[in-house]
């Protein structure tokens, strides 16, 4: 074995321009590798960011009160009992199911909230809002409103409202200004505009408000319960999971997020299935470049291998001696084109902190280890037809050249 090393050394160094090229050949294809990895690892990071940033992981409701199918006397016809259309559905015991949710491995925050829909009045000017009402301090708990203001404060108390800059805009109000809260339940109540946030999603620049729990009771006619319990998650690839345990231990309808962005993690997978492709190709490249420089050493040193042959060198180690040159040709080169990529990559900054428009790279994503590994791996799968090729040489035939 110290021996085969010695000879495979001794063949690479042997013609040092030829090595240096096979190497920087490796290594650009490594870079590319990465530089993939990290691009489209950072892209989706980006975009799953943008779209699922300011919105829950995991929503909990009541569970839907489907209509009750009754059986009718009369032959041929049933019965259906329609549930009142007066009536919302509601978590009417959310205080014995918060503990739970709160406690459950991976949640990062949960937000109980009272929702609905309403009019937002100012004079003669009046706007369609959602309006959401959350407890004092988890105004940011799922959304960022408050690292989102434009203007004003996040406190929320029960005589102010937070609503976004468009509809401020729309409405013709600016902080401090009383404005008309109408419910869909007919309520009313005086507020005044306590903060102006702008998260750059239109549907809630234009139409989203909060307020406090206790304000929303009273536009809602809620005394008691939630509407929802909205859940942020340390992990939001595992919100599935989550979701599925929170229903299956509570008894609630709990709903991922993936199940409203089903288009998106579409577009991810598609996204990613190029970026493999792309990859592939790097190594493909490396492989065939690693395959033709040891095939075109087997052609110049068979004198060599046929003396080696003749000093009773057996095939197998002939074979070993071409296997270590691709494993260390792969190796040399996998980790300078790694350390290459990662010095090139790491000024970048992370995509969950760049502002649109921005080159969404994230070196965490880079795959270096894997890079490395499957360029070694490849470059010995590489080293083997030339590797069998040299160990097939006649010594008889060879020598005598």
């Amino acid at each position: 074995m110290i021996y085969a090393l010695k000879i495979a050394f001794r063949y690479l160094g042997a013609n040092k321009t030829q090595t240096g090229l096979l190497l920087t050949g490796v290594a650009l294809g490594v870079f590319v590798f990465v530089f993939m990895s990290a691009l489209i690892g950072g892209l989706a990071v980006y975009l799953i960011e943008r779209t699922v940033g300011d919105i829950p992981h995991v929503t909990v409701e009541a569970p839907s009160r489907d209509p009750q199918v009754l059986v009718s006397d009369v032959p041929g016809t049933l019965g259906v009992v329609q549930k009142g259309t007066s009536q919302r559905n509601a978590l009417r015991n959310a205080d014995a199911f918060l503990p739970l949710i709160a406690s459950l491995p991976g949640t990062e925050a949960v937000s109980p909230e009272i929702v609905g829909n309403g009019f937002l009045i100012r004079g003669q000017s009046t706007a369609p809002v959602g309006l959401t009402g959350v407890e004092p301090g988890k105004l940011s708990a799922i959304a960022d409103i408050a690292g989102n203001l434009v203007a004003g404060t996040p406190d929320l108390t029960n005589s102010t409202i937070i609503v976004g800059r468009t509809l401020a805009e729309d409405l013709g109000v600016s902080l401090g200004q009383v404005v008309t809260m109408r419910s869909d339940r007919g309520v009313e109540r005086s507020l005044v505009i306590g903060g102006l946030f702008e998260l750059g999603v239109e549907s809630l620049d234009a139409r989203a408000a909060f307020v406090s729990l206790s304000t929303a009771r009273v536009l809602f006619e809620l005394p008691q319960g939630l509407s929802r319990i909205e859940i942020k998650l340390t992990d939001l690839n595992q919100a599935d999971a989550h979701a599925a345990r929170i229903a299956a231990e509570t008894g609630l309808k709990a709903t991922s997020w993936t199940q409203g962005n089903a288009q998106l993690i579409d577009g991810l997978n598609a996204q990613a299935r190029s970026g493999n492709l792309i990859k592939g190709f790097a190594l493909l490249t490396i492989v065939i470049g690693v395959a033709s420089a040891l095939l075109l050493s087997t052609y110049r040193r068979g004198p060599e291998i046929g003396i080696m042959r003749a000093m009773g060198a057996s095939q197998g180690f002939v074979v070993l001696v071409f296997i270590l040159q691709g494993a260390f040709i792969g190796l040399i080169g996998g980790v300078a084109g790694a350390g290459l990529g990662y010095l090139a990559l790491s000024p970048f900054p992370r995509p969950d902190t760049i502002s649109p428009g921005s080159f969404p790279i994230d070196v965490r994503q880079g795959a270096f280890g894997l890079a490395i590994l499957l360029t070694a791996c490849g470059a010995i799968l590489a080293s083997i037809l030339p590797a069998r090729s040299a160990s097939r040489v006649d010594p008889v035939s060879v020598i005598g050249q």
